[in-house]
């Protein structure tokens, strides 16, 4: 290759890298590094107290609880749903594969007014919500409290656990669980020496996503969540304190934000050590 045609396609790189480096400081970095400076534009000393209000003490506490509980449902079921999809033959089998990515397809304030025409007052579940309230002298809530948060949580995250892990299973096969079996293994130890062995990268990896994901839900929990100190979720307790307007409360609400971005973060450095290492096993088998 002659110097022109070097110094050409380097030309051409630099043409095609310099925008999208451009762009990814533009509307990326910038505003999250905006975040932690105007966060910090009343020092620390306001920024500490920002984050120890009993309201943010709640929200913290409600966005933990949800995150921990959709994780936790959403890893177990996505398991089951990905070795279902991938190692067994059944009627349904697509329609159960298209069930999974709805909440792709969705809006989340959608879902959120779907938990409510089926918890509310006026949902089909209310008469047996309110037959187990009587016949146990309990007071179970679905609708704008902890349980709705959860369920919308658990909601919008369902799809990121499967759609990493089955992509890894349709490659594996089924060839040495079959030959397992046929040498006595149970399903159990099948799983555990075989199956999960192949996935457990991408189960971290979709576990990590799940996780971002439930840490930054809005649409969904703002319409299952009513009462502030009680119900709302740490992006819920942001927008509160941006629309009350006052200066305090402004950067109040970038400081919590600051959390969020410290949390992304570390989120994402996570994943990027998981995707090499994964991608490095990948490479070695």
């Amino acid at each position: 290759m002659g110097k022109g045609a070097v110094k050409e396609k380097k030309s051409t790189k630099i043409i095609l890298i310099t925008p999208a480096v451009a762009f990814v400081v533009i509307m990326l970095v910038l505003p999250l590094i905006s975040v932690i400076v105007n966060s910090l534009s009343k020092g620390l000393e306001f920024y500490f107290s920002s984050l120890s209000t009993e309201y943010v003490g709640s929200a913290f506490t409600v966005t933990v609880i949800a995150t921990i509980v959709s994780v936790a449902v959403n890893t177990f079921f996505g398991i089951m749903c990905s070795i279902f999809l991938t190692k067994y033959t059944f009627k349904g089998k697509k329609t159960l594969a298209t069930l999974v990515d709805i909440p792709f397809s969705i809006s989340p304030v959608i879902a959120g007014l779907a938990f409510i025409m089926t918890f509310g007052r006026l949902g089909w579940a209310a008469p047996i919500i309110d037959g187990i309230n009587d016949a146990l002298g309990t007071d179970i809530q679905i609708v704008f409290a902890l349980p709705g948060v959860i369920l919308a949580t658990i909601f919008v995250t369902f799809p990121f656990v499967s759609r990493e892990v089955i992509p890894v299973l349709n490659a594996q096969g089924t060839d040495e669980e079959e030959a397992a079996a046929l040498m006595g293994a149970s399903a159990f130890t099948i799983f555990r020496k075989v199956t999960f062995p192949h996935m457990k990268w991408a189960l971290i990896y979709g576990v990590i996503l799940c996780t971002a994901r439930a840490l930054g839900e809005f649409g969904a929990v703002n319409a299952l969540s009513k009462t502030r100190g009680e119900t709302f979720t740490l992006p819920l307790e942001i927008d509160a304190l941006y629309l009350s307007g006052s200066g305090d409360s402004i950067t109040a609400a970038f400081s919590v934000s600051s959390i969020l971005v410290i949390i992304a973060v570390v989120v994402l450095i996570l994943r990027n050590i998981f995707e090499y290492r994964y991608r490095k096993k990948m490479k070695d088998v």
